[in-house]
């Protein structure tokens, strides 16, 4: 995760701010491991700092209980107000703003882009951590666009590095014709060894993000990372020059990249359709 960061102290820098100069930086890391952010949250709290930056809803959801009056800027997935981390999107109120990829996570199209690489797949398999606050709310939505579809799903359920291989035992058991992980933290930390085992069981895989295709995953489909750290930098900027985060509305990006890896659709025995090479914003060869 640490390499969204450039994009974040590059957009800081342009507005004034050098770290080591003007500004310090300080990194706390649950690396998946939900149950460990209520201890980082009340490091930052203790120290104090002056900003807290937030990736995700549980990480939110732990500052939040941490501290109502040093401002947090978040970036996650999922409608702040119905989760009652903001009064509204154009007046947030309190000492909380951010970056909403609320309708932001199109699992529903990941998954009609998936089949139209394996338009043959009836079974499809869905990577997911039941702990992150959206997987009800996917999970429901890939049905019903699995139901449409005429398509059957699998979900396998992770919530540490040690059960990947439980999970995909719970794949290959329920014979999935293709694969699509959940946008999930975790998932994102341990890219390599989800896009090793993907490839060890022959199962063609979407992502969420273009780090996994740019690392030998087959597809990805999502926001820009590095975009959406920079909208999070501007942000915190206007709270350091005084701004309160009540009154800074909560940015919704809406740029989508389709990203498609021709190496790995290869070495899968896959022919990508031309239709959806067009529509690609990047392909790899």
């Amino acid at each position: 995760m640490a390499t969204y960061f450039v994009g974040f102290r590059g957009r800081v820098k342009d507005t004034g701010y050098v770290e080591g100069k003007n500004l310090a930086i300080e990194y706390r890391w649950a690396e998946g491991q939900y149950d460990r952010l209520p201890i980082l949250a009340a490091e930052l709290v203790r120290r104090p700092v002056a900003v807290i930056v937030a990736g995700g809803i549980p990480a939110v959801f732990a500052v939040k209980a941490a501290t109502s009056t040093i401002p947090v800027v978040f970036n996650a997935a999922g409608d702040p107000v119905r989760l009652g981390i903001v009064s509204s999107f154009n007046r947030p109120g309190g000492n909380i703003t951010g970056v909403s990829f609320l309708g932001a996570e199109p699992v529903a199209k990941r998954l009609e882009l998936l089949l139209e690489v394996v338009p043959k797949a009836s079974v499809i398999g869905v990577l997911e951590n039941p702990a992150n606050a959206r997987a009800d709310l996917d999970r429901a939505e890939l049905q019903a666009a699995a139901s449409t579809m005429g398509k059957e799903i699998v979900f396998a359920k992770v919530t540490s590095e040690r059960d990947f291989d439980a999970a995909f035992a719970t794949l290959v058991q329920g014979q999935v014709g293709a694969l699509l992980v959940s946008a999930e933290p975790l998932f994102n930390l341990r890219r390599e060894e989800l896009i090793k085992l993907a490839a060890r069981h022959a199962l063609p895989a979407m992502y969420d993000l273009r780090e996994f295709t740019a690392a030998g995953g087959l597809l990805s489909y999502g926001l820009s990372l590095t975009g959406t750290f920079r909208l999070l930098a501007g942000q915190v900027a206007r709270i350091l020059q005084g701004t309160k985060p009540g009154d800074l509305p909560v940015l919704q990006p809406t740029k989508f990249e389709l990203v498609i890896n021709l190496k790995t659709s290869k070495a899968l025995g896959l022919t990508v359709p031309p239709t959806l090479l067009a529509r690609a914003d990047e392909v790899i060869e």
